[in-house]
């Protein structure tokens, strides 16, 4: 009987890795670009090589070109585990050495809050982030800045005083009248390339958003979006970045321990507007825009407004919100909450599972995928309390749940609580506060009772 022979053992294949650029050494030599033979390197608007490792073969060439060593090879924990294997049976030639973090460039200073604008007013955003801005530059003992850009907009600089800038950065431009993305993140990277602030807050709009990561992808460095909170890690002089994870199940702390600037966007009604100190004055410093009108691809043909009707509410901005959720079963109950709002001169909103029933409209939801909301009184009626909606309405300066069950996460955020069904207790609130109303009226007042009045 002829011996079984035993299968070949392989050999573990050669890990090749792929090459990537080591931040901060590149001098833009373009030479690595027509170096590679498979055409994986291209260059960015940034002057930086861009490398789609996809198309990488780990031939190594473009390494060996580059003259000032700023193409490195890397590869993954499988990779490492396999050259592990190759080194303890002699068959690894080439030495592989962990590469160190890159470490943060501590040349950085300051806190600066973009001030955004369209046809020269500012949104709010802009002077709530200068007031979690200034706690910020206290706790990092710099200066508190502001940095603003667009045509004809000086007279903003003494608004950004006021609401606790120290310095403000002009860049006050004809090719900036309207947003256009290029010509803006342009700007705003050469102000930080120059002037290298540490801390770099964003509102979260529509035209926070576009800039914000333009400008954290030339520049290289994180952005972290849709923070509810911030603060400051002092010891290592780090921003502590709070949003929502994971479908906002979780809460989590961002740090960007290697790069610089930290950036980060926060949306409207997230924090505290501070309250203006008129007078207060500062530093000017005017930078010009480094781009003309033909330098721009994107060219503006016509601005058309979104003019909508009477009807429009923008909950972000109400005093007084009712809010209804799953516990309302259905749109045609939601007419309790309208009654209550008319009493109270009040909004109506809703929770997601209301919208995404179709009980509501989508510009009235609130929470994490809707609008942050930041009333004077928040009534939430049959709204179980997901985080997702609690970080849109937890800094509600009074917060009244109404739920039947008594463990709703809501009653944890809620300074008042009423365990009831709100069929009968939303209609018997009702009824009171018309009493109340009616009691109060003279006759020759027709007005409905008004948040604030003291009665």
């Amino acid at each position: 009987m002829e011996d079984e022979q035993k299968p070949k053992q392989r050999k573990p294949k050669r890990p090749r890795g792929k090459a990537r650029l080591i931040p901060g050494k590149c001098i833009g030599c373009e030479r690595c670009e027509p170096g590679c033979p498979v055409e994986a390197i291209s260059d960015s608007a940034s002057g930086k090589p861009v490398i789609d490792t996809d198309k990488c073969t780990g031939c190594r060439k473009c390494v060996k070109i580059c003259p000032v060593d700023a193409l490195e090879m890397y590869y993954t924990d499988e990779e490492l585990v396999v050259i592990e294997e190759l080194r303890a049976k002699g068959l690894w030639k080439e030495p592989v050495e962990a590469k160190p973090a890159a470490t943060a460039d501590q040349s950085y200073r300051g806190v600066w809050v973009f001030v955004e604008q369209q046809d020269g007013i500012a949104a709010s955003v802009s002077w709530e982030l200068l007031g979690v801005g200034k706690t910020l530059a206290h706790d990092l003992e710099v200066d508190l800045c502001a940095f603003i850009l667009g045509k004809d907009v000086e007279h903003l600089v003494q608004e950004a005083f006021s609401y606790g800038a120290k310095i403000v950065y002009l860049m006050d431009d004809p090719v900036l009248t309207d947003y256009r993305t290029e010509p803006y993140t342009m700007g705003v990277v050469d102000l930080i390339r120059k002037y290298k602030p540490e801390v770099v807050l964003m509102g979260a709009t529509g035209l926070g958003r576009d800039l914000a990561g333009a400008v954290a992808t030339i520049l290289e460095t994180g952005l972290t979006a849709d923070c509810t909170h911030l603060s400051i890690d002092k010891e290592r002089r780090l921003l502590e970045q709070t949003r929502p994870a994971f479908g906002g199940n979780i809460m989590a702390t961002i740090l960007n321990q290697h790069r610089r600037p930290q950036m980060a966007s926060v949306r409207p009604h997230v924090m505290r507007k501070p309250v203006p100190i008129e007078g207060a004055t500062g530093e000017i410093i005017r930078e010009p825009l480094n781009m003309e009108e033909q330098d721009i691809r994107a060219k503006v043909l016509e601005v058309v407004r979104d003019e909508r009707g009477l009807g429009h509410v923008d909950i972000a901005g109400a005093d007084i919100l009712i809010s209804g959720g799953r516990g309302l079963q259905g749109p045609e109950n939601f007419k309790i909450l309208e009654e209550l709002a008319e009493v109270l001169g009040g909004t109506v909103s809703a929770s997601r599972s209301a919208v995404d029933a179709g009980w509501m409209p989508y510009d009235r939801q609130v929470g994490q995928t809707g609008k942050t909301v930041r009333p004077k009184i928040y009534i939430a009626c049959g709204i179980s309390g997901a985080i997702q909606h609690l970080v849109g309405m937890q800094d509600s300066d009074l917060i009244i749940a109404v739920n039947r069950d008594r463990e709703a996460p809501i009653f944890e955020v809620a300074h008042y609580g009423i365990i009831g069904d709100l069929f009968e207790v939303i209609p018997a609130l009702t009824r009171r506060l018309r009493e109340i109303a009616k009691d109060h009226r003279s006759p020759n007042d027709n007005n409905r009772m008004v948040a604030g009045d003291k009665s």
